[in-house]
Protein backbone atom coordinates (compact mmCIF):
# COMPACT_ATOMS: atom_id res chain seq x y z
CA UNK A 1 0.00 0.00 0.00
CA UNK A 2 2.82 2.39 0.75
CA UNK A 3 3.67 2.66 -2.90
CA UNK A 4 0.45 4.51 -3.73
CA UNK A 5 0.46 6.88 -0.81
CA UNK A 6 1.96 10.30 -1.36
CA UNK A 7 1.41 13.54 0.56
CA UNK A 8 -1.36 15.76 -0.71
CA UNK A 9 -0.41 19.25 -1.85
CA UNK A 10 -3.58 20.74 -0.40
CA UNK A 11 -3.86 21.90 3.20
CA UNK A 12 -5.96 19.43 5.15
CA UNK A 13 -7.93 19.78 8.34
CA UNK A 14 -8.32 16.26 9.71
CA UNK A 15 -10.01 14.98 12.83
CA UNK A 16 -11.97 11.88 13.73
CA UNK A 17 -14.96 13.54 12.10
CA UNK A 18 -15.31 14.98 8.61
CA UNK A 19 -12.51 15.67 6.14
CA UNK A 20 -12.60 19.27 4.87
CA UNK A 21 -10.20 21.42 2.84
CA UNK A 22 -10.12 24.76 4.65
CA UNK A 23 -8.56 26.56 1.65
CA UNK A 24 -11.53 25.77 -0.60
CA UNK A 25 -15.11 24.58 -0.45
CA UNK A 26 -14.18 21.14 -1.75
CA UNK A 27 -15.62 18.40 0.49
CA UNK A 28 -15.02 14.73 -0.18
CA UNK A 29 -18.17 12.82 0.84
CA UNK A 30 -18.93 9.16 1.43
CA UNK A 31 -15.61 8.00 2.85
CA UNK A 32 -16.47 5.12 5.16
CA UNK A 33 -13.85 3.89 7.65
CA UNK A 34 -14.08 0.94 10.05
CA UNK A 35 -14.84 1.84 13.63
CA UNK A 36 -12.02 2.01 16.16
CA UNK A 37 -9.89 4.44 18.09
CA UNK A 38 -8.63 7.19 15.77
CA UNK A 39 -5.06 8.33 16.39
CA UNK A 40 -4.46 10.12 13.08
CA UNK A 41 -6.23 10.55 9.82
CA UNK A 42 -5.06 12.05 6.54
CA UNK A 43 -6.35 12.20 3.02
CA UNK A 44 -4.29 10.77 0.19
CA UNK A 45 -5.49 10.89 -3.43
CA UNK A 46 -9.15 10.20 -2.59
CA UNK A 47 -8.53 7.62 0.19
CA UNK A 48 -9.18 8.08 3.90
CA UNK A 49 -6.80 6.15 6.16
CA UNK A 50 -7.14 5.31 9.82
CA UNK A 51 -4.29 3.98 11.93
CA UNK A 52 -4.33 2.24 15.31
CA UNK A 53 -1.58 1.67 17.83
CA UNK A 54 0.48 -1.45 17.42
CA UNK A 55 0.89 -3.14 14.05
CA UNK A 56 -0.18 -0.79 11.26
CA UNK A 57 -3.53 -1.68 9.73
CA UNK A 58 -5.24 0.02 6.82
CA UNK A 59 -9.04 -0.07 6.57
CA UNK A 60 -10.16 1.55 3.35
CA UNK A 61 -13.49 1.89 1.61
CA UNK A 62 -14.03 4.42 -1.13
CA UNK A 63 -17.61 4.77 -2.34
CA UNK A 64 -17.65 8.18 -3.97
CA UNK A 65 -15.29 11.01 -4.84
CA UNK A 66 -16.47 14.56 -5.47
CA UNK A 67 -16.39 15.64 -9.09
CA UNK A 68 -14.77 18.91 -8.04
CA UNK A 69 -11.43 17.02 -7.98
CA UNK A 70 -11.36 17.29 -11.77
CA UNK A 71 -11.48 21.09 -11.67
CA UNK A 72 -8.65 21.17 -9.13
CA UNK A 73 -6.56 18.86 -11.32
CA UNK A 74 -7.18 20.99 -14.39
CA UNK A 75 -6.06 24.12 -12.53
CA UNK A 76 -2.92 22.34 -11.32
CA UNK A 77 -2.12 21.12 -14.84
CA UNK A 78 -2.61 24.59 -16.30
CA UNK A 79 -0.36 26.17 -13.68
CA UNK A 80 2.33 23.54 -14.19
CA UNK A 81 2.22 23.96 -17.97
CA UNK A 82 2.64 27.73 -17.75
CA UNK A 83 5.64 27.41 -15.40
CA UNK A 84 7.52 24.98 -17.66
CA UNK A 85 10.30 26.02 -20.00
CA UNK A 86 8.97 26.78 -23.51
CA UNK A 87 9.51 23.85 -25.88
CA UNK A 88 10.46 24.33 -29.52
CA UNK A 89 7.39 23.43 -31.65
CA UNK A 90 7.57 20.11 -33.49
CA UNK A 91 5.95 21.65 -36.57
CA UNK A 92 8.71 24.29 -36.73
CA UNK A 93 11.54 21.78 -37.18
CA UNK A 94 12.96 22.06 -40.68
CA UNK A 95 14.04 18.90 -42.50
CA UNK A 96 14.99 15.67 -40.65
CA UNK A 97 11.85 14.00 -42.01
CA UNK A 98 13.08 10.47 -41.29
CA UNK A 99 13.59 11.17 -37.60
CA UNK A 100 10.27 13.01 -37.27
CA UNK A 101 8.35 10.19 -38.97
CA UNK A 102 9.88 7.52 -36.70
CA UNK A 103 8.89 9.51 -33.61
CA UNK A 104 5.31 10.07 -34.81
CA UNK A 105 4.84 6.39 -35.68
CA UNK A 106 5.96 5.35 -32.20
CA UNK A 107 3.44 7.70 -30.58
CA UNK A 108 0.68 6.28 -32.79
CA UNK A 109 1.65 2.69 -31.93
CA UNK A 110 3.86 2.37 -28.81
CA UNK A 111 4.22 -1.38 -29.50
CA UNK A 112 6.67 -0.55 -32.30
CA UNK A 113 9.24 -0.39 -29.53
CA UNK A 114 10.90 3.00 -29.64
CA UNK A 115 13.47 4.62 -31.90
CA UNK A 116 17.24 5.02 -31.89
CA UNK A 117 18.45 8.30 -33.42
CA UNK A 118 22.08 8.49 -34.47
CA UNK A 119 23.63 11.52 -36.15
CA UNK A 120 26.17 14.29 -36.16
CA UNK A 121 26.54 16.82 -33.39
CA UNK A 122 24.18 19.81 -33.53
CA UNK A 123 21.61 18.26 -35.88
CA UNK A 124 18.64 18.83 -33.58
CA UNK A 125 18.20 15.31 -32.20
CA UNK A 126 17.43 16.30 -28.60
CA UNK A 127 15.38 19.35 -29.68
CA UNK A 128 13.18 17.19 -31.92
CA UNK A 129 12.59 14.52 -29.27
CA UNK A 130 11.70 17.04 -26.56
CA UNK A 131 9.42 18.95 -28.95
CA UNK A 132 7.31 15.79 -29.15
CA UNK A 133 5.90 16.60 -25.69
CA UNK A 134 3.28 19.00 -27.10
CA UNK A 135 1.88 16.32 -29.41
CA UNK A 136 1.54 13.53 -26.84
CA UNK A 137 -2.10 12.49 -26.32
CA UNK A 138 -3.92 12.06 -23.02
CA UNK A 139 -4.47 8.64 -21.49
CA UNK A 140 -6.67 7.27 -18.69
CA UNK A 141 -4.83 6.62 -15.43
CA UNK A 142 -5.78 5.68 -11.87
CA UNK A 143 -5.75 8.86 -9.79
CA UNK A 144 -2.91 8.99 -7.23
CA UNK A 145 -1.09 5.95 -8.62
CA UNK A 146 2.64 6.59 -9.22
CA UNK A 147 2.80 4.00 -12.03
CA UNK A 148 0.17 5.58 -14.31
CA UNK A 149 -1.82 2.34 -14.09
CA UNK A 150 -4.32 1.70 -16.88
CA UNK A 151 -7.76 1.19 -15.29
CA UNK A 152 -8.83 -1.00 -18.23
CA UNK A 153 -5.73 -3.19 -18.70
CA UNK A 154 -4.63 -5.52 -15.87
CA UNK A 155 -1.20 -5.95 -17.53
CA UNK A 156 -0.50 -2.23 -17.05
CA UNK A 157 -1.72 -2.04 -13.45
CA UNK A 158 0.40 -1.76 -10.35
CA UNK A 159 -0.05 -4.53 -7.78
CA UNK A 160 -2.01 -2.29 -5.37
CA UNK A 161 -4.45 -1.19 -8.07
CA UNK A 162 -4.91 -4.79 -9.18
CA UNK A 163 -5.71 -5.79 -5.60
CA UNK A 164 -8.33 -3.04 -5.43
CA UNK A 165 -9.94 -4.31 -8.63
CA UNK A 166 -9.93 -7.87 -7.29
CA UNK A 167 -11.70 -6.69 -4.11
CA UNK A 168 -14.25 -4.81 -6.19
CA UNK A 169 -13.23 -1.36 -4.94
CA UNK A 170 -14.06 1.66 -7.06
CA UNK A 171 -11.13 3.33 -8.83
CA UNK A 172 -10.86 7.08 -9.32
CA UNK A 173 -9.95 7.66 -12.96
CA UNK A 174 -8.43 10.80 -14.45
CA UNK A 175 -6.94 11.88 -17.79
CA UNK A 176 -3.29 12.88 -18.03
CA UNK A 177 -0.76 13.48 -20.78
CA UNK A 178 1.72 10.77 -21.64
CA UNK A 179 4.92 11.32 -19.65
CA UNK A 180 8.31 11.96 -21.20
CA UNK A 181 11.06 11.11 -18.72
CA UNK A 182 14.71 12.06 -19.27
CA UNK A 183 17.25 9.51 -18.06
CA UNK A 184 20.49 11.35 -17.15
CA UNK A 185 23.75 9.58 -17.92
CA UNK A 186 24.94 10.03 -14.33
CA UNK A 187 21.79 8.60 -12.71
CA UNK A 188 22.27 5.97 -10.01
CA UNK A 189 20.59 2.59 -10.20
CA UNK A 190 18.43 3.47 -7.16
CA UNK A 191 17.20 6.64 -8.90
CA UNK A 192 16.29 4.66 -12.02
CA UNK A 193 14.73 1.59 -10.40
CA UNK A 194 13.46 3.06 -7.11
CA UNK A 195 14.44 2.48 -3.49
CA UNK A 196 13.03 0.57 -0.54
CA UNK A 197 13.05 2.23 2.89
CA UNK A 198 14.49 -0.65 4.92
CA UNK A 199 14.13 1.17 8.26
CA UNK A 200 10.44 1.79 7.73
CA UNK A 201 9.95 -1.76 6.53
CA UNK A 202 11.54 -3.17 9.69
CA UNK A 203 9.98 -0.79 12.22
CA UNK A 204 6.46 -0.46 10.78
CA UNK A 205 6.11 -3.66 8.81
CA UNK A 206 5.19 -1.99 5.51
CA UNK A 207 6.84 -2.04 2.10
CA UNK A 208 7.86 1.60 1.88
CA UNK A 209 8.87 1.97 -1.77
CA UNK A 210 10.02 5.22 -3.38
CA UNK A 211 9.36 4.84 -7.14
CA UNK A 212 12.11 5.72 -9.61
CA UNK A 213 12.27 6.93 -13.20
CA UNK A 214 11.08 3.60 -14.62
CA UNK A 215 7.86 3.90 -12.61
CA UNK A 216 7.29 7.43 -13.85
CA UNK A 217 7.94 6.34 -17.46
CA UNK A 218 5.39 3.51 -17.38
CA UNK A 219 2.96 3.93 -20.32
CA UNK A 220 5.08 6.90 -21.42
CA UNK A 221 8.40 7.72 -23.06
CA UNK A 222 11.87 7.17 -21.61
CA UNK A 223 14.42 9.36 -23.38
CA UNK A 224 18.15 8.70 -23.07
CA UNK A 225 20.39 11.33 -24.64
CA UNK A 226 23.88 10.09 -25.59
CA UNK A 227 22.62 6.55 -25.02
CA UNK A 228 25.88 5.05 -26.32
CA UNK A 229 27.65 6.56 -23.28
CA UNK A 230 25.24 4.98 -20.76
CA UNK A 231 26.86 2.90 -17.99
CA UNK A 232 26.67 -0.86 -18.48
CA UNK A 233 24.74 -1.49 -15.25
CA UNK A 234 22.00 0.93 -16.37
CA UNK A 235 21.93 -0.70 -19.80
CA UNK A 236 21.30 -4.03 -18.06
CA UNK A 237 18.38 -2.50 -16.13
CA UNK A 238 16.85 -1.09 -19.32
CA UNK A 239 17.27 -4.43 -21.12
CA UNK A 240 15.54 -6.28 -18.32
CA UNK A 241 12.61 -3.84 -18.13
CA UNK A 242 12.25 -3.61 -21.91
CA UNK A 243 12.14 -7.41 -22.19
CA UNK A 244 9.67 -8.12 -19.38
CA UNK A 245 7.67 -4.88 -19.12
CA UNK A 246 8.20 -4.99 -15.33
CA UNK A 247 10.79 -3.56 -12.97
CA UNK A 248 11.75 -5.56 -9.89
CA UNK A 249 13.67 -4.06 -6.96
CA UNK A 250 15.16 -6.42 -4.37
CA UNK A 251 16.83 -5.13 -1.20
CA UNK A 252 17.58 -7.05 2.00
CA UNK A 253 15.06 -9.80 1.31
CA UNK A 254 12.28 -7.39 0.31
CA UNK A 255 11.01 -7.54 -3.28
CA UNK A 256 8.86 -4.94 -5.05
CA UNK A 257 7.65 -5.17 -8.66
CA UNK A 258 5.76 -2.67 -10.78
CA UNK A 259 4.87 -2.31 -14.50
CA UNK A 260 7.47 -0.53 -16.63
CA UNK A 261 6.25 -0.48 -20.22
CA UNK A 262 7.66 2.52 -22.04
CA UNK A 263 8.67 3.79 -25.46
CA UNK A 264 12.46 3.83 -25.39
CA UNK A 265 13.97 6.72 -27.35
CA UNK A 266 17.72 7.13 -27.53
CA UNK A 267 19.98 9.53 -29.36
CA UNK A 268 23.70 9.65 -29.84
CA UNK A 269 26.70 10.46 -31.99
CA UNK A 270 28.25 7.41 -33.74
CA UNK A 271 31.72 8.95 -33.30
CA UNK A 272 31.41 8.44 -29.53
CA UNK A 273 31.04 4.69 -29.72
CA UNK A 274 28.69 1.90 -30.73
CA UNK A 275 25.78 0.48 -28.76
CA UNK A 276 25.74 -3.03 -27.36
CA UNK A 277 23.90 -5.27 -29.88
CA UNK A 278 21.47 -6.45 -27.18
CA UNK A 279 20.31 -2.89 -26.48
CA UNK A 280 20.31 -1.86 -30.14
CA UNK A 281 17.95 -4.74 -30.95
CA UNK A 282 15.48 -3.43 -28.34
CA UNK A 283 14.85 -0.29 -30.38
CA UNK A 284 12.02 -0.84 -32.82
CA UNK A 285 13.29 1.68 -35.38
CA UNK A 286 16.60 3.33 -36.22
CA UNK A 287 16.83 6.83 -37.73
CA UNK A 288 19.98 8.33 -39.17
CA UNK A 289 20.31 12.10 -39.05
CA UNK A 290 22.72 14.00 -41.25
CA UNK A 291 23.86 17.61 -41.31
CA UNK A 292 21.84 19.79 -43.68
CA UNK A 293 24.03 20.77 -46.65
CA UNK A 294 21.70 23.14 -48.50
CA UNK A 295 22.75 26.74 -47.69
CA UNK A 296 19.23 28.21 -48.00
CA UNK A 297 17.83 25.57 -45.64
CA UNK A 298 20.61 26.17 -43.13
CA UNK A 299 19.86 29.90 -43.12
CA UNK A 300 16.17 29.19 -42.53
CA UNK A 301 17.00 26.95 -39.55
CA UNK A 302 19.26 29.62 -38.05
CA UNK A 303 16.62 32.33 -38.49
CA UNK A 304 13.86 30.22 -36.97
CA UNK A 305 16.02 29.39 -33.96
CA UNK A 306 16.86 33.09 -33.49
CA UNK A 307 13.14 33.96 -33.55
CA UNK A 308 12.44 31.32 -30.90
CA UNK A 309 15.26 32.50 -28.62
CA UNK A 310 14.13 36.13 -28.92
CA UNK A 311 10.46 35.54 -28.04
CA UNK A 312 9.51 31.89 -27.36
CA UNK A 313 5.83 32.61 -26.67
CA UNK A 314 5.30 34.59 -29.87
CA UNK A 315 7.17 31.95 -31.89
CA UNK A 316 5.06 29.12 -30.44
CA UNK A 317 1.86 31.06 -31.12
CA UNK A 318 2.83 31.41 -34.78
CA UNK A 319 2.88 27.60 -35.09
CA UNK A 320 -0.19 26.97 -32.94
CA UNK A 321 -2.51 26.14 -35.87
CA UNK A 322 -0.02 23.67 -37.38
CA UNK A 323 0.57 22.04 -33.99
CA UNK A 324 -3.17 21.60 -33.39
CA UNK A 325 -3.65 20.14 -36.87
CA UNK A 326 -0.86 17.63 -36.22
CA UNK A 327 -2.36 16.76 -32.83
CA UNK A 328 -5.73 16.02 -34.44
CA UNK A 329 -4.05 13.92 -37.11
CA UNK A 330 -2.23 11.91 -34.43
CA UNK A 331 -5.40 11.39 -32.37
CA UNK A 332 -7.28 10.22 -35.45
CA UNK A 333 -4.47 7.82 -36.40
CA UNK A 334 -4.39 6.31 -32.88
CA UNK A 335 -8.14 5.72 -32.89
CA UNK A 336 -8.19 4.16 -36.39
CA UNK A 337 -5.03 2.05 -36.02
CA UNK A 338 -6.89 -1.12 -34.97
CA UNK A 339 -8.92 -1.10 -38.20
CA UNK A 340 -5.90 -0.89 -40.55
CA UNK A 341 -5.31 -4.12 -42.51
CA UNK A 342 -2.28 -5.50 -44.33
CA UNK A 343 -2.62 -8.14 -47.05
CA UNK A 344 -1.04 -11.53 -46.46
CA UNK A 345 0.90 -11.21 -49.72
CA UNK A 346 2.63 -8.10 -48.38
CA UNK A 347 3.37 -9.85 -45.06
CA UNK A 348 5.04 -12.72 -46.92
CA UNK A 349 7.19 -10.31 -48.93
CA UNK A 350 8.26 -8.47 -45.76
CA UNK A 351 9.37 -11.77 -44.25
CA UNK A 352 11.21 -12.68 -47.47
CA UNK A 353 13.18 -9.43 -47.28
CA UNK A 354 14.11 -10.16 -43.64
CA UNK A 355 15.09 -13.77 -44.44
CA UNK A 356 17.24 -12.87 -47.45
CA UNK A 357 19.03 -10.14 -45.43
CA UNK A 358 19.81 -12.74 -42.71
CA UNK A 359 18.06 -10.67 -40.03
CA UNK A 360 18.32 -12.49 -36.70
CA UNK A 361 15.04 -13.25 -34.94
CA UNK A 362 11.55 -12.12 -35.88
CA UNK A 363 11.51 -8.63 -34.37
CA UNK A 364 12.26 -7.13 -37.78
CA UNK A 365 9.16 -8.74 -39.32
CA UNK A 366 6.91 -7.69 -36.44
CA UNK A 367 8.14 -4.10 -36.25
CA UNK A 368 7.91 -3.57 -40.02
CA UNK A 369 4.28 -4.74 -40.03
CA UNK A 370 3.39 -2.46 -37.12
CA UNK A 371 5.21 0.57 -38.52
CA UNK A 372 3.56 0.17 -41.93
CA UNK A 373 0.12 0.02 -40.29
CA UNK A 374 0.88 3.12 -38.22
CA UNK A 375 1.96 5.00 -41.35
CA UNK A 376 -1.23 4.01 -43.18
CA UNK A 377 -3.27 5.24 -40.20
CA UNK A 378 -1.30 8.52 -40.17
CA UNK A 379 -2.18 8.99 -43.85
CA UNK A 380 -5.85 8.30 -43.11
CA UNK A 381 -6.08 4.93 -44.90
CA UNK A 382 -7.35 1.56 -43.66
CA UNK A 383 -5.08 -0.61 -45.81
CA UNK A 384 -1.28 -0.83 -46.07
CA UNK A 385 0.38 -0.33 -49.46
CA UNK A 386 3.81 -1.34 -50.75
CA UNK A 387 4.76 2.35 -50.65
CA UNK A 388 4.11 2.43 -46.89
CA UNK A 389 6.40 -0.58 -46.43
CA UNK A 390 9.13 0.98 -48.61
CA UNK A 391 9.03 4.10 -46.41
CA UNK A 392 9.50 2.32 -43.07
CA UNK A 393 11.43 -0.88 -43.80
CA UNK A 394 14.93 0.72 -43.87
CA UNK A 395 14.34 2.17 -40.38
CA UNK A 396 13.04 -1.16 -39.07
CA UNK A 397 15.85 -3.38 -40.40
CA UNK A 398 18.93 -1.15 -40.75
CA UNK A 399 20.23 -1.81 -37.23
CA UNK A 400 19.42 -5.53 -37.30
CA UNK A 401 21.78 -6.48 -40.15
CA UNK A 402 24.99 -8.29 -39.31
CA UNK A 403 27.98 -5.97 -39.39
CA UNK A 404 30.48 -6.48 -42.18
CA UNK A 405 33.66 -4.47 -41.51
CA UNK A 406 34.56 -4.57 -45.23
CA UNK A 407 31.18 -3.27 -46.39
CA UNK A 408 31.20 0.41 -47.33
CA UNK A 409 27.56 0.76 -48.44
CA UNK A 410 25.03 2.09 -45.94
CA UNK A 411 22.89 -0.65 -44.39
CA UNK A 412 19.72 1.28 -45.20
CA UNK A 413 20.57 1.17 -48.91
CA UNK A 414 21.07 -2.60 -48.66
CA UNK A 415 17.56 -2.92 -47.24
CA UNK A 416 16.06 -0.75 -50.00
CA UNK A 417 17.85 -2.76 -52.72
CA UNK A 418 16.53 -6.02 -51.31
CA UNK A 419 13.04 -4.52 -50.93
CA UNK A 420 12.80 -3.60 -54.62
CA UNK A 421 14.26 -6.97 -55.61
CA UNK A 422 11.53 -8.82 -53.67
CA UNK A 423 8.56 -6.48 -54.26
CA UNK A 424 9.18 -6.04 -57.99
Amino acid sequence: MATILGPSSAAISASCGSLIYPSSKLVIPSISINAGSCYWKKFYGGIGIQRKKGKPQFHIAVTNVATEINSVQQAQKLGAKESQRPVYPFAAIVGQDEMKLCLLLNVIDPKIGGVMIMGDRGTGKSTTVRSLVDLLPEIKVVFGDPYNSDPEDPESMGIEVREKVTKGEELTITMTKINMVDLPLGATEDRVCGTIDIEKALTEGVKAFEPGLLAKANRGILYVDEVNLLDDHLVDVLLDSAASGWNTVEREGISISHPARFILIGSGNPEEGELRPQLLDRFGMHAQVGTVRDAELRVKIVEERARFDKNPKEFRDSYKAEQEKLQQQMASARSSLSSVQIDRDLKVKISRVCAELNVDGLRGDIVTNRAAKALAALKGRDRVTAEDIATVIPNCLRHRLRKDPLESIDSGLLVIEKFYEVFS
